[in-house]
């Protein structure tokens, strides 16, 4: 089924059991919310993009596993094609949106779940295989709205989960029952948590056997007794609130929240590892390098809307042609399309880890698409707010221009060229200080699926040290007898590709 998004804001609207705040106040209907409406509708752009004629075809793929065609955010990739559309769908998307549309973190909890309870079905662990085959034809039949839950809160960072002196510092099972499990804690910074269906959560960490209660992946909906969402604050966020149209953010925003499990029962077929302590490092290895993946595609995506409102403000003062400006817009190009090429690369080279499909990202490149995107948005905003100007921090308010004492002034003295109006350059201005500084753009950039340091982990148990050793020992005639490998990359294999 392929749900209109029309079809999603009704799924949506209603929540008997699950308890959501913003700013301290209880939301009941978050389609209507209008600190969360903006959010709403960027995760309704996925849906309608399964409809609309130049996203059709990279926002649909053809389901296996119930042989139809599901949007493609709750696709399992069947191929390095799925991978590279996805890439190239979340860019178009950024372009619709200006934000994260935040339904990418669920989809990638679909296909790490795919290949991990895979693997366990092919050691001989079938169960937790057909439990999570059952609940992805539920999830593309109903064309639901997933979130990926899988940061805990973490309490002290130097202690294990099972060390920790508050135990609800990491999602835990507090109890078993025939019918279930009740877990107890909270994941924090989950993207979009309030505006979906579903939540899946993952576990965040590798866990010893001492940890084994909290070695623990599940789904559940949204609105389930004991569910607690207390959305977090971002920048400028309160315009949302001011019902303008041009301050107000009027095209679309995102959110992330903390979800707290108070005691929250899950039923035994939604519940995909227990206690299989052993399988959440490779969760975690292939989770990171999907997710990792997709940011080349979404953050190349808003730096095409910042390098777009750079240019045409530097249009709307006569200098867009200027060498100082045409240089600075030719190394936004450079550093945005970087971090596209790294995240195609990391599709094309995609490995197949399941004996029927499975079909990773190469890790390698994922996780330098994943590096690159932590540095170059900051390069990027940085090189938009020289060609825009101060005007960029200190525009007056579109309420001075809709006041007809001040209006004429302002239409005089914030116009360049005469025939961009003032009013076209405040909103230009207006989106760029709202994409290149939020929170999509640049936080999310450096932490979202890991911070820098966890890319830096990955290059060193990637890279062959060895072979590079060899290959210069071989070039410098210190050792004459070598064995090329044979392929070209010094790389090797990650531990998922060694299960």
């Amino acid at each position: 089924m392929l749900r209109t998004g029309e079809q999603y804001l009704e799924g949506i609207r209603e929540r008997k059991h699950a308890k959501i705040y913003v700013m301290g106040k209880r939301v009941t209907d978050v389609t209507t919310n209008l600190f969360l409406r903006p959010s709403v509708l960027s995760y309704k752009a996925t849906f309608d993009a399964a409809f609309q004629e130049d996203t059709r075809d990279l926002a649909r793929a053809f389901s296996p596993f119930i042989n139809e065609e599901v949007n493609r955010f709750v696709h399992i990739h069947q191929a390095p094609q799925d991978l590279v559309a996805k890439v190239k769908l979340l860019r178009r998307l950024s372009h619709k949106t200006g934000t994260c549309f935040q339904r990418c973190v669920g989809w990638d909890a679909l296909n790490t779940l795919y290949i991990v309870t895979g693997k366990m079905a092919e050691r001989g662990e079938k169960l937790s295989h057909d439990r999570f085959l059952r609940y992805l034809e539920y999830v593309q039949r109903n064309d639901l709205a997933l979130a990926g839950a899988m940061t805990d809160v973490k309490g002290v960072r130097t202690l294990r989960p099972s060390e920790q002196p508050n135990p609800d510092a990491y999602v835990r099972v507090v109890e078993e029952r025939d019918d279930g499990i009740v877990v107890s804690g909270a994941k924090a910074n989950i993207t979009g948590i309030a505006a979906v269906d579903e939540v899946v959560v993952l576990p965040t960490r590798a866990m010893t056997e001492q940890d084994a209660a909290y070695a623990v992946s599940f789904a559940i909906p949204l609105d389930t007794p004991g569910v607690v969402v207390v959305v977090g604050r971002q920048i400028n966020d309160a315009r949302r609130l001011e019902g303008g149209d041009i301050d107000g953010v009027p095209y679309m925003a995102h959110h992330e929240g903390l979800i707290i499990f108070n005691n929250v029962f899950v039923p035994w077929d939604r519940v995909f590892l227990y206690k299989d302590w052993r399988w959440t490092g490779p969760l975690v290895e292939v989770f990171a390098s999907f997710h990792r993946q997709g940011y080349g595609g979404c953050k190349s995506g808003l730096g095409d809307v910042i390098i777009g409102a750079a240019y045409e403000l530097a249009r709307s003062i006569g200098v867009e042609n200027k060498p100082n400006v045409s240089e600075k817009l030719a190394e936004m190009v450079f550093l945005n399309e970087s971090m596209y090429s790294a995240g195609l690369a990391a599709s094309w080279e995609a490995i197949k880890l399941l004996k029927e499909g499975g079909w990773w990202v190469n890790p390698m490149y994922a996780n330098v698409t994943k590096h690159l995107v932590a540095r170059f948005p900051y390069e990027i905003s940085k090189l938009a707010h020289d060609i825009a100007g101060g005007i960029v921090g200190t525009a007056p308010s579109e309420f001075d221009l809709k006041n007809e004492e001040v209006r004429s002034l302002l239409e005089k003295y914030l116009q360049g060229v005469p025939e961009i109006p003032a009013e076209e350059r405040l909103r230009l201005v207006r989106l760029l200080e709202n994409v290149s500084l939020s929170v999509g753009f640049l936080i999310e950039s450096v932490h979202g699926a890991g911070s820098p340091a966890a890319q830096k982990i990955m290059f060193n148990r990637l890279y062959d040290y060895e072979k590079a050793g060899e290959v210069a020992k071989a070039l410098s005639r210190v050792k004459v007898t070598v064995k090329w490998p044979k392929a070209p990359e010094l790389r090797r294999s990650a531990e998922s590709e060694k299960l």
